[in-house]
């Protein structure tokens, strides 16, 4: 295939942000890009020469193509006219196959981390591209734009924009692009607390009036038809089997969606999209082949007056407990804190294979989504900006003591501590802040000194705005800002952590450097405290290798197993 580049590129495709290879078969042919592979430079070019990529889990992924392909004689070719400071992803036919739309990430003055940051779409914009080459930008400067999607009728295109910078994943906003003599409006449910997950490749009702998008109300994960006069939750309110819904598809009307619980696995169930004001009729395609004898319950939180911000007063937040129906042995239950990364991601009311294996073996599990977690609003998670190491500390800490209020039968004695990222950092944090709480942690790949992390990681913008500044591409370190992020961080608090830590790092995490586990690590051998240290070196943040997931969870079992 040709490439006016001057790369090549394989099909060896990272599918995380830009999408393994994604085709749609119109009568005008194939429509795909490619997001390079290994860079291979060419005869004229020096081997040492830096290229850029777009860092964790994209390592070696730096300029994407779209190309296309004529079915009728059977020829590809890279369709030219794309920027040339944009990276073009989630492409799509327009109306007549005769243009394309596109998402363009722009990679001037370097390139940032794209997984998991919805603001990464960077400054992003939505484009159109004939194929004479001819571009034109059809969204706003200074945005972040993404998940393209239009009506099967061609009338109108859908996608969702937010800010840029700031918070890595917050609420964004659905667009629409009318063409033709569409009347679709956008009506949201009463109930909206934002949107925060891509779109379904195929979203749309079969009369192009109604896309189906997945939303947060707080622990719960639900999803609506937005584009018609009042718009309608589809989840079925009636069972109270499944605290998550996601949505996977829409075909012809046929929504298939995937239903679980703490203690019931995913399933697959479908049905049709409803007129205005019906309900939906739900089939289940297969019965989880087991349930669990799990409890679990939704927990709210409120906090006392003095831990309220004051920028933000009134948020509330939750948690979702869920405890083996019976003890084993035991007349009080151990309880584990495990606390989620991002920080703006949560942990829904949905299966987990960690809190069912954990429950399984008799330990309860406080899943806390803190204030910062998604699911709560915008509010909530602008009032974590600033205020990491503090305000999300003393959340989880009070939904354990609220926890512990109301359920007679955990062991207050018998606490622990895991996480990973972010939820390391807090699993840290708690081990260092309250020493006497805490009887043994485990943390994966966790932040440990924001400081010294400052020049490693390949989210740079977070760095500063998760500890209260203005970030710019041309940000030089200042003491204060060092000063800030190092007070901010666990390693602020090593001296005083007595309980035993396993770290567990993945040698090539491009996030979080896995010299932020062995910072803490060494301090803690430096005093003889006790820390068992586990490395993974072909993995990467999420440490998300199946035998790396295995060893983990065994490890984390064994160990809580030995010091709770």
């Amino acid at each position: 295939m040709g490439d006016t580049r001057g790369e090549r590129y394989d099909a060896n495709i990272c599918s995380c942000c830009f999408a393994n290879l994604t085709a749609e078969c119109l009568s005008a042919g194939l429509l795909f890009w490619f997001f390079g592979g290994t860079w291979v430079p060419m005869p004229n070019q020096d081997r040492s020469l830096y290229c850029e990529d777009w860092g964790e889990a994209l390592t070696n992924r730096s300029e994407p193509a779209i190309c296309v392909v004529d079915l009728e004689i059977g020829t590809a070719s890279v369709l030219e006219g794309v920027p040339p400071d944009v990276s073009p992803g989630q492409a799509l036919w327009a109306p007549g196959s005769q243009a394309v739309f596109f998402i363009g990430w722009y990679h001037e003055p370097f390139r940032l981390g794209l997984k998991f940051c919805s603001n990464r779409r960077l400054e992003s914009s939505l484009f159109k591209i004939d194929l004479c080459g001819h571009c034109e930008r059809l969204s706003g400067e200074n945005l972040s734009v993404s998940n393209p999607r239009l009506s099967p009728d061609g009338s109108t295109l859908i996608y969702l924009q937010g800010a840029v910078f700031g918070p890595h994943n917050q609420c964004l906003s659905l667009q629409q692009v009318l063409y033709l003599n569409s009347s679709a409006r956008l009506s949201v449910p009463g109930e909206f607390a934002g949107m925060y997950e891509a779109l379904p490749s195929c979203c749309w009702s079969a009369d192009s009036q109604r896309p189906v998008c997945l939303f947060f109300i707080s622990s719960f994960t639900l999803f609506t038809s937005v584009f018609v006069s009042s718009s309608s939750d589809l989840s079925d309110s009636s069972s109270q089997l499944y605290g998550s819904w996601k949505l996977l598809t829409v075909q012809r009307d046929l929504m298939v969606v995937c239903c679980s619980s703490p203690n019931t696995p995913p399933t697959l169930r479908v049905g049709f999209v409803p007129r205005a004001g019906e309900a939906v009729s739900w089939q289940t395609l297969q019965e989880p082949l087991m349930t669990f004898d799990f409890n679990w319950k939704v927990l709210d939180v409120t906090l006392p007056s003095d831990e309220e911000n004051a920028n933000y007063p009134g948020l509330d937040f939750g948690a979702v407990l869920v405890k083996p129906s019976r003890p084993l042995g035991e007349t009080r239950t151990p309880l584990v804190v495990f606390i989620h990364g991002g920080p703006h991601s949560q942990f829904p009311a949905e299966w987990n294979s960690t809190t069912a294996g954990l429950a399984k073996l008799g330990f309860a599990v406080l899943m806390v989504n803190y204030r910062g977690s998604t699911g709560f609003g915008q509010h909530s998670i602008l009032s974590l900006i600033g205020q990491i190491g503090s305000q999300d500390v003393k959340d989880v800490q009070r939904a354990v003591l609220t926890a512990l209020e109301r359920d007679p039968n955990l062991d207050p004695d018998r606490l622990a501590a895991i996480g990973g990222s972010h939820g390391g950092f807090l699993a840290c944090h708690l081990l260092g802040q309250y020493p006497e709480s805490y009887r043994v942690c485990a943390a994966r790949n966790p932040v440990i000194n924001a400081a010294t992390l400052l020049g490693t990681s390949d989210i740079v913008d977070w760095r500063y705005t998760s500890a209260g500044f203005h970030y710019s591409y041309d940000q030089i370190p200042t003491a204060e800002a060092l000063a800030a992020m190092l007070q901010k961080s666990p390693i602020a608090h090593a001296a005083k952590i007595k309980a035993p830590v396993l770290l567990m790092l993945g040698g090539r995490d491009r996030r979080v450097s896995p010299h932020q586990g062995m910072e803490l690590y060494k301090a803690l051998k430096s005093r003889g405290s006790p820390v068992r240290l586990l490395w993974f070196p072909e993995d990467g943040h999420s440490l998300s290798r199946v035998d790396t997931q295995v060893d983990c969870f065994l490890n984390t079992a064994l160990w809580l197993h030995q010091h709770l």
